[in-house]
């Protein structure tokens, strides 16, 4: 049996009401696999706790009526349905009053695709209309969306997070209020609000998202507002920037650094713009700039040290041009290793599809998948990790202790990824002898 059944089965031995609640119901409607399992119930939180006596149980959130029953190492969180009181904070409710009804309960949720409830029998409980706009493919307010809103800014950025995820445009009242009271998103915890980014960046339909809500994106970061309806003056980008940075994010695989990055790439252009004789308008620098103004911003949003080095690598290297041969692409996998110089390659490609298409260079990012997987399935050598000598040898063949060997060892591993000298272990050891000897 599913453990969420135990779970539903033991409140109602109990006399108490359950459903499975959330992004759960949604999910299933959906025909996706659900992750998130929560319950509402018509037990108080001191209820919950003695009908799981037996069970680990942790008072995750005891005030606004939560409780989490651990079963088989999985946690459940469990809520009494409950009404919410005032957000004075815009982020959280002043009070919590508890309600016998699921309904109400429901009507104190963001959207009415998440506002439904699941009975162990398949009943479900759908006041709000949340089918009928799962059916519609919309996302609305549960009831009142300035309301919404208000009482917690983030459900702005949720919205476009769904709308991003599963393809579904926001219902006409619903984005109106999102546009208005978007510099509300100040009030939120960064951390919150990096988090919903992240996940609505990853989404299907984030180009559509990102035009359509520049606003909201810039009212989140501020250093965007520049790009919108920017000129770029230059043959190579026949859109407005903010379109291609948009396309450029789409065209990145589903993942938070690179779209990160996709999204933060091309923020220093404006700050670098320069023209020729011609009237045609360059960028040198706009990397580097880049880089300097997205480390800032993501600063600022809190992000964990591992996106920072993922994303400022990508954004400082996007432009640096193609690998043209074998010996360029074991370089770049000397200096950077496989896993970034794959997001330099996928980043670099979806730059490229977002420009005119006369300057398109797909066979050439292509080629560079090519000769990546080539060097790797043939085992060439392109690191020290890969070479057939090490420190130790150098050590026993009479080299001194000290930056000697290291230096040594990058001439040997540049002499074998340019073909100069074989990878074999002997004749290393002769070219590294002579070495030694010349410098005596």
């Amino acid at each position: 049996m599913e453990d969420y059944r135990i779970i539903l089965e033991k409140l109602e031995e109990n006399g108490k009401e359950a459903y499975l609640v959330g992004g759960y119901v949604r999910d299933l409607l959906l025909g996706l696999s659900p992750i998130d399992c929560d319950i509402a119930t018509s037990a108080l939180p001191e209820e919950t706790e003695q009908i799981f006596s037996d069970y680990p149980v942790i008072r995750t959130g005891i005030k606004h009526g939560t409780v989490t029953v651990l079963l088989h190492g999985q946690p459940y969180e469990i809520t009494t349905y409950r009404l919410d009181g005032n957000y004075s904070d815009r982020r959280h409710p002043d009070s919590v009053q508890f309600t016998a009804s699921i309904e109400e309960d429901l009507s104190r949720r963001d959207f009415t695709v998440n506002a439904m409830a699941l009975s162990q029998n398949g009943k479900i409980i759908d006041p709000y209309g949340g089918r009928a706009d799962l059916k519609k493919r919309i996302i609305r307010c549960v009831g009142d969306p300035w309301k919404r809103f208000e009482e917690d800014a983030l459900r702005i950025l949720r919205a476009l997070r769904f709308s991003s995820v599963f393809g579904f445009p926001l219902e006409e009242k619903t984005a109106k209020a999102a546009k208005e009271q978007k510099e509300a998103l100040s009030l939120i915890s960064k951390e919150r609000l990096f988090s919903e980014l992240k996940k609505a960046l990853c989404g299907k339909d984030i180009q559509r998202v990102l035009i359509e809500y520049w606003d909201i994106f810039s009212a989140l970061i501020k250093e965007l507002q520049p790009l919108f309806n920017y000129d770029q003056h230059n043959y190579h980008h026949c859109y407005p920037l903010h379109i291609h940075t948009a396309k450029t994010v789409a065209a990145c695989p589903s993942n938070p650094s690179l779209r990160l990055a996709g999204l933060l790439h091309d923020v220093g252009k404006p700050l670098t713009r320069s023209f020729d004789e011609q009237g045609t308008a360059h960028y040198y620098g706009h990397a580097e700039k880049s880089r300097e103004i997205a480390q800032n911003v993501l600063n600022e949003l809190k992000a964990d040290n591992t996106t920072k080095e993922e994303v400022l690598f990508l954004v400082g290297h996007h432009d640096s041009p193609a690998e043209k041969n074998v010996e360029e692409v074991k370089r770049r996998l000397s200096r950077y290793g496989e896993e970034k110089y794959r997001a330099l390659i996928d980043l670099r490609r979806a730059d490229n599809s977002a420009q005119s298409e006369d300057f398109k260079r797909t066979e050439q990012h292509d080629r560079c998948l090519e000769m990546l997987s080539e060097i790797l399935e043939s085992q060439s050598c392109f690191a020290l990790k890969n070479l057939k000598i090490n420190g130790d040898d150098l050590l026993a063949l009479g080299f001194p202790k000290g930056s000697l060997i290291g230096q040594t060892l990058s001439a040997l591993l540049d002499g074998v990824i340019t073909g100069k000298y074989p990878n074999n272990r002997e004749e290393l050891h002769k070219i590294a002898k002579n070495l030694l000897d010349s410098r005596k």
